[in-house]
């Protein structure tokens, strides 16, 4: 055969070869052409759902412009009708004769140029006066024109009537005084607004058959690409190879990551993604961003092979085996198949607990010491420890540590101890519970070898603990019967002196404590520690504080007849405050009611409140006006203020952080007598007032400054109120209305709430008041005064006007002995004419008009004589050759008490007189003789 031959008898079989996978071709094609393939499927779907998407967008669009038109139309008839209803000389027009000839020209030119269908003009009665269609006028308009007529309101409808279906507006016409006068209606015929939309409709049908046409060759262009990525299979074909993909991939305890030639993931399966901890995002993402460790990514970029080579990853140590995909002297990817190991997962386990004892010393300095209670703090670190450390936990502290006071020093002090906390994970457990006393006299026991060591102490086996089971045996032995097999035992130290123990039992854990839990347990021990001793102090300095404060505050209350009274004063929780409040009697059977607020907490805050109370106290036996007081007051703050900020530098401003300013102080006067309560207000929150009846009143008052601001510059004002007798005066500070979520608004909504339930004793109204804005924990003092207001007996006052005469004096002191005599006070008839002879005397001789006399009859016998002079008499010694000067010398004798109080005018200088039970006067003091009555008006002061 020679080579030409060779040649052609090879080229037959290279044709047929050639027509035969031209053939197989055909037919793969075929097959991935039809519906039965998944591109096949994925065409027709894509084709119907864009036939349907369009559809509904040709609908959507469709109504969404007949809305449009129809919005519009409403729109543009309203503005219409309201423009040519609001144009000048329109309500001239219609009062004319006749209003057609005046305004159907101007209506149907206006209609022309808005492009509305029909503007019409209507009477009160809805006869036209213009309209589109002359022969329409005349005629009434069909349809309710009420809201336009009667309310004056103007309107769009959709009117459905004669001449034609509509969008209408209507818009009342309204003259120069208000008056509706006729009605302008302008709108749209339905008819207008169907065309319109239907005008649109060849554009939205050739929108919708191009938009069509795009998406059938969308969906083929899909179909083809997909048809090449399946290779024409049918969905039973794939979902035959995902199960097989599935059985072998993700069935296997190995990890096996695939990576593409670009060195991003293209498959991960369950273990790898355990062992490596990816995330479900991790696939099409380059190696270097999954978190693997450095030497994993560089094994994977390089496309190098390797066998069992250990990577870590995390906490695991892997063994890595890397192959690529495709034969060597491609640009291939690779697969990387890894197994966790034995060892591994023993380290793994450690790091765990590790990790678990390092978030638990993370939760216990956060859960332990939330508050500053002692008893509080040792429960959250039982709480804390149990389960994730121990079984059970208990926390037993000192005595003194319990009271606040300092740890003994001594270690033969701390052999006995409070069991404050205990923590399990059951309820019937064999341990001492709380409050008892428990006891560590056996030197050999587990907690007293940890006392003297000054550390933790780990006891594996509790059977095997021979000084613990001497220290209490029958406990003992009913915890090991319970379960009880290991324990740890840690000293709860604070600057080196023991505060209490911690114990933590194991039971249902099997692990028993090792070494490696000593350490963790003094950590925990030690932040506990620390916040029990700052709640020890904070619990010190409270009650220290609290001491001082009651000591501070009024005991018991006086006597006085002006108002019935009941208190209630709460310290805050978190640290006692400044608040404080008095009751103070005042001369003339009046009554002062004090009520302040010092700034800030603490023992500091205690002490400004006990000199501001005592500031107030001396200030009152000044009897000056509440205004007047509160001046004195505020210059008194203003003066210690300066003075404590004198001295070193670093102690002057720590003195001036502490001084007085900001105090708040109300202070009211109540006169029995007459009714009036007269009160002022250096920056603190006024009273309530409940009537008899329930009603409650906030009286509006000048607030005024707080004390130690104003320093006289901004005087203090006073308000006067006429109070009736059984009115109740509440006063408060704002730790009562203000709290945790609670704003100064609220608090004074809730307590006129509370207040306005009438027939209630002041006692009752503290309780009541207390019930309902309390708070379980106020942040702040709360001080609160209920005072329930009396009047004095007319019967038992008596009043008299003097003349300026000498002579005037003897038939007022005549008419006062016959007062007391009805009183059955002749007892002290003798002092009481005595006392007013040297005042009345005294008023007519130095003072000036008007000069007054009166008489109360109270728990003492109170005589005043006032006048319009300013000034006071003093009190003198006269010399025995002296013709004068023993007068007022004579009353300071007689009388319990005496004084001058100053008014806007003049003054009063009054005497008390003391009442026995049986009516008249205990005893007379001893005294000189003295001359009658009548001789006494000529003495001189």
């Amino acid at each position: 055969m020679t080579p030409r031959d060779g040649a052609r008898g090879k080229g037959p079989g290279k044709r047929a070869g050639k027509r035969a996978g031209k053939e197989s071709g055909r037919r793969a094609e075929g097959r991935g052409t039809g519906l039965r393939s998944v591109a096949g499927q994925v065409f027709a779907l894509e084709a119907l759902i864009a036939l349907l998407v369009i559809a509904a967008a040709v609908l959507v669009t469709f109504y969404q412009a007949r809305s449009d038109t129809e919005r519009d139309a409403s729109v543009r008839s309203l503005a219409v009708a309201e423009a040519f209803a609001k144009a000048p000389g329109i309500d001239a027009a219609l009062a004319s004769p006749d209003p057609t000839a005046v305004l159907q020209t101007r209506a149907e030119q206006t209609r022309r140029a808005t492009g509305v269908d029909f503007l019409s003009v209507l009477d009160l009665n809805g006869v036209r006066y213009t309209d589109a269609q002359p022969e329409l006028i005349g005629s009434k308009a069909t349809g309710d024109l009420s809201r336009a007529v009667v309310d004056g309101e103007s309107y769009t409808e959709l009117f459905r009537g004669a001449p034609n279906d509509a969008v209408r507006a209507v818009v009342p016409v309204v003259d120069d005084r208000g008056r509706i006068v006729g009605m302008v209606t302008s709108g749209v015929e339905v008819q207008s607004i169907s065309d319109a939309v239907r005008n649109r409709l060849p554009l939205l049908v050739g929108a919708a058959a191009g938009a069509l046409v795009l998406a059938v060759g969308g969906a083929a262009l899909v179909s083809r690409r997909l048809r090449r990525q399946t290779h024409g299979l049918g969905p039973a074909e794939m979902t035959r190879m995902k199960e097989h993909h599935e059985a072998v991939l993700h069935a296997v305890r190995e990890g096996v990551l695939i990576v593409g030639p670009d060195r991003r993931l293209l498959l991960a399966n369950d273990e790898a993604r355990r062992l490596l901890g990816l995330t479900a995002d991790a696939e099409r993402r380059h190696v270097s961003e999954l978190g693997l460790d450095a030497r994993t990514v560089e094994l994977l970029e390089s496309g190098r092979s390797a066998t069992d080579e250990v990577h870590r990853a995390g906490d695991r140590l892997l063994a890595v085996s890397v192959r690529p995909t495709l034969p060597a002297g491609r640009e291939s990817g690779c697969v990387m198949t890894m197994r966790d190991t034995t060892e591994l997962a023993a380290l793994t386990g450690r790091a765990a607990v590790a990790r678990g004892r390092l978030q638990l010393l993370y939760e216990a300095g956060v859960r332990i010491g939330t508050t500053l209670e002692v008893v509080r703090t040792a429960e959250e670190l039982a709480e804390v420890a149990v389960p994730r450390f121990a079984d059970f936990a208990t926390v037993e502290l000192l005595e003194p540590v319990l009271r606040g006071e300092e740890p003994p020093a001594s270690a033969s002090a701390t052999t006995e101890m409070r069991r404050t906390a205990l923590s399990g994970l059951r309820p019937d457990q064999p341990l001492q519970p709380v409050g008892d006393t428990v006891r560590f006299d056996v030197p050999s026991t587990p907690m007293a070898t940890a006392l003297r060591a000054g550390h933790a102490m780990a006891q594996a086996e509790l059977a095997s603990a021979e000084g613990w089971r001497q220290q209490d045996p029958e406990g003992a032995a009913q915890a090991l019967a319970y379960g009880m097999h290991s324990l740890l035992t840690v000293p709860l130290l604070a600057r080196g002196v023991v505060l209490g123990m911690a114990n933590f039992w194991r039971a249902d854990s099997p692990e028993p404590f090792g070494d490696e839990d000593l350490s963790f347990a003094e950590e925990l021990a030690a932040r506990a520690a620390v916040a029990i001793d700052n709640a020890r102090r904070f619990t010190r300095e409270h009650a220290m504080a609290v001491t001082l404060q009651r000591s501070l505050l009024p005991r018991v209350l006086p006597d006085q007849s002006a108002v019935d009274v009941a208190y209630r004063y709460l310290p805050a929780k978190a640290g006692v405050g400044g608040d404080w409040f008095d009751v103070i009697p005042l001369p003339g059977a009046r009554v002062a009611l004090v009520v302040g607020d010092v700034v800030g907490h603490g023992l500091h805050a205690a002490a400004t409140m006990g000199r501001l109370r005592t500031a107030v106290h001396n200030f009152s036996t000044l009897d000056v006006p509440p205004d007047e007081l509160l001046g004195h007051l505020d210059e008194l703050t203003g003066r210690i203020d300066d003075r404590e900020s004198e001295g070193p530098e670093g102690e002057g401003r720590r003195r001036e952080e502490e001084g007085i300013t900001g105090a708040t102080c109300l202070y009211a006067i109540y006169d029995p007598a007459s009714g009036l309560c007269t009160m002022a207000s250096a920056g603190h929150p006024g009273p309530a007032l409940v009537a008899s009846d329930g009603r409650v009143e906030f009286p509006e008052l000048s607030p005024g400054l707080p004390l130690g601001l104003g320093l006289g510059d901004v005087p203090f004002e006073a308000t006067e109120l006429l109070l009736p007798e059984g009115s109740k005066l509440v006063l408060f500070t704002d730790g009562l209305l203000e709290d945790r979520g609670r704003d100064l608004d609220t608090g004074m909504g809730m307590l006129r709430s509370t207040l306005a339930r009438p027939d209630r004793s002041p006692e009752q109204i503290c309780a009541d008041v207390l019930a309902t804005l309390l708070s379980p924990s106020p942040r702040d003092d709360i001080a609160l005064l209920v005072a329930r207001t009396r009047l004095l007996d007319r019967e038992r006052i008596a009043e008299w006007e003097v003349a300026r005469d000498p002579s005037a004096v003897s038939p007022v002191r005549n008419a006062a002995a016959e007062k007391l005599s009805d009183w059955g006070l002749d007892g002290l008839a003798f002092t009481a004419e005595l006392v007013l002879s040297e005042l009345i005397t005294n008023a007519v001789r130095y003072g000036a008009d008007p000069v007054r006399v009166r008489l109360l009859h109270d728990r003492t016998l109170i005589c005043e004589v006032s006048d319009g002079s300013s000034t006071s008499p003093h009190l003198r010694h006269a010399a025995a050759t002296d013709e004068g000067g023993r007068g007022l010398y004579l009353v300071a004798q007689y009388a319990d008490r005496w004084g001058t109080r100053y008014g806007r005018r003049g003054k009063t200088i009054w005497a008390e007189l003391r009442v026995g039970a049986d009516g008249a006067e205990d005893a007379e003091p001893s005294v000189p003789a003295v001359p009658d009555l009548d001789a006494l008006e000529d003495l001189a002061w």
